[in-house]
C-alpha cells in the first residue's frame, strides 16, 4: 500500500512539474478607456480577449485627461487609450506588437497606431484590405520611432 501511494505521489509530482513548466506567463490586464459609443473601440476589446489579455473597460466622456496622465504625445492621438504593464498603448495597436512590448520591456512610454487605419485590428473591412500602418514606439522623452509595421 504504501508503495503505490509512493508511486502515485511520484506521478503527480512529475505530472504538475510539467505541466507548470509549458505554461506561458499570464497576459497583464489591459485597462481600455474609451467612449461608450464607439464602436470601433469595442472591435478592438474584442481583439485583445481573442489574443488572451483579460480587459477591463472604462466607457468615460472626457478622454484628454486620461491621454495627457499617460503621456501620449498630441500628434499621436486617437480614438482610445489603454495601459498594460506600465505602457500606454494609444489606438488600433495589434496584440502582439503589444506582447513584444511586455516582452522587450522597452524603455518606453508606450506604443501608439495614430489615426484609425482601415484594416488594423478594430477598423476591419469587408474586403480585408490593410491601409499601410505604422506601429510607433514613444520614447520617454516622446519621440517616436517605428516599433512595426503592417500592410506595407
Amino acid at each position: 500500500m504504501k508503495a503505490k501511494a509512493l508511486i502515485l505521489a511520484l506521478l503527480a509530482s512529475v505530472s504538475f512539474g510539467a505541466s507548470g513548466q509549458s505554461r506561458e506567463p499570464a497576459l497583464p490586464e489591459v485597462l481600455v478607456y474609451k467612449q461608450a459609443s464607439c464602436g470601433c473601440c469595442k472591435q478592438w476589446v474584442k481583439h485583445l480577449q481573442k489574443s488572451g489579455f483579460s480587459v477591463r473597460v472604462h466607457d468615460i466622456r472626457d478622454l484628454q485627461a486620461i491621454k495627457k496622465r499617460v503621456g501620449v504625445p498630441v500628434r499621436l492621438e486617437s480614438c482610445h487609450t489603454a495601459e498594460v504593464g506600465g505602457y500606454f498603448v494609444e489606438g488600433h495597436v495589434p496584440a502582439q506588437d503589444i506582447e513584444r512590448l511586455l516582452r522587450q520591456r522597452s524603455a518606453a512610454k508606450g506604443l501608439a497606431v495614430p489615426r484609425m487605419p482601415a484594416g488594423s485590428p478594430g477598423m476591419e473591412v469587408p474586403s480585408g484590405k490593410v491601409e499601410p500602418y505604422d506601429v510607433l514606439l514613444v520614447g520617454r522623452d516622446g519621440r517616436s520611432s517605428v516599433f512595426s509595421r503592417h500592410g506595407h
